[in-house]
């Protein structure tokens, strides 16, 4: 039903204005009575051999929705019910910011791909506390980043506050340093810079009573010996692990035509695929899997979770795949992981 009808139409229209639509409508049918109940039995597998513990926290299952899909925690408990086993929210910066201007988000339908240059739009952490304390039986973490205003040399200030201010209501923590669209900003994946960064919030998390899971999420457009940097750097800092991967700004092998394929901003979807799996599999074996790794980037199928959770991936994130595929696809992967685990 999805692909045939709700796609087709949807995809007539601007995608950011189809997203905020698509947002307003799912909010006002989970208040019809039952309907959360329904979806649930429709999309969720509740079943014992789908559960991770990982880290402390007792994941339902390892499917999760990436960050930059609910970025200001608007829909967390809804898309729950579409039987995600956790949602990251964010990236969330202190101060609300505006982002880039519009349009800045692009589908590639030739290559079931997005190209965003949102630019870390959103309503500030304390918009997102707000919402955050409406939270039902939801395992959430957060993607916590700068303000394009903050100059990149005090940008340790922005993750510290963003860290203090949300530890209380959230599960895990993501430190986003590779999205291409805030300038500079990859810069902190540099050795030192994301050293700064890295011990500061671990120093901080250690002085808490029960510390919380914090993760570094990575660029794919990082080479072998920046991989190792970054590698090194988690297990210096003790880091509880790394989400792999961002958007890329690379656009080798795309189908669709030449003026989609030079907008500029960070690319998801399908032709990330490869690259993410590539990086989880080094940075595995680099780390002998000493610490957690979250898989994302590209999964469009169960063979895809598959072969990312093969690869080292200790959970796995979607989020273009959800757009292009619904929201079957979450069950579509769990299933699969159940007939892996049974064979």
């Amino acid at each position: 039903m999805y692909n045939k009808l709700v796609k087709p139409f949807l995809f007539l229209f601007d995608p950011e204005v189809v997203h905020n639509f698509t947002f307003y409508f799912i909010k006002i049918f989970n208040k019809i009575p039952f309907v959360r109940l329904i979806l649930r039995s429709i999309f969720l597998i509740n079943n014992p051999k789908l559960k991770r513990k990982i880290l402390g926290i007792d994941f339902p299952n390892p499917v999760g929705l990436a960050a930059g899909f609910d970025k200001d925690a608007k829909l967390f408990n809804e898309l729950s019910n579409f039987g995600f086993g956790f949602i990251e929210v964010g990236t969330v910066t202190p101060l609300n910011q505006n982002g880039n201007p519009k349009k800045r988000l692009f589908r590639l339908v030739s290559d079931d791909a997005l190209i965003n240059r949102m630019g870390f739009n959103n309503e500030g952490v304390d918009s997102l506390i707000n919402r955050l304390k409406k939270r039902k039986d939801v395992i959430v973490g957060v993607n916590i980043g700068k303000n394009k205003s903050t100059d990149i040399k005090n940008s340790v200030d922005d993750y510290e506050f963003c860290f203090k201010k949300l530890f209380p209501y959230v599960d895990y923590f993501a430190i986003n340093v590779s999205s291409p669209n805030t300038p500079n900003l990859r810069l902190l994946q540099s050795k030192d810079s994301l050293l700064k960064i890295l011990e500061r919030i671990t120093f901080l998390n250690n002085q808490k009573e029960i510390p919380k899971p914090i993760f570094l999420k990575i660029s794919p457009d990082l080479n072998n010996n920046q991989l190792q940097d970054v590698v090194d750097s988690v297990i210096k800092t003790k880091l509880s692990g790394i989400i792999a991967t961002n958007t890329t700004v690379n656009r080798d092998n795309l189908n669709s035509i030449s003026k989609l394929k030079e907008e500029s901003g960070g690319l998801s979807g399908k032709p990330l695929n490869n690259r993410s799996t590539e990086i989880i599999r080094f940075i595995a074996k680099k780390s002998k899997k000493s610490f957690v790794i979250i898989g994302v980037g590209g999964i469009q199928s169960p063979e895809d979770a598959i072969e990312k959770i093969m690869a080292g991936a200790d959970l796995i994130q979607i989020y273009t795949g959800f757009v292009y595929k619904g929201p079957s696809l979450i069950k579509k992967i769990n299933k699969s992981l159940l007939n892996l685990n049974s064979n």
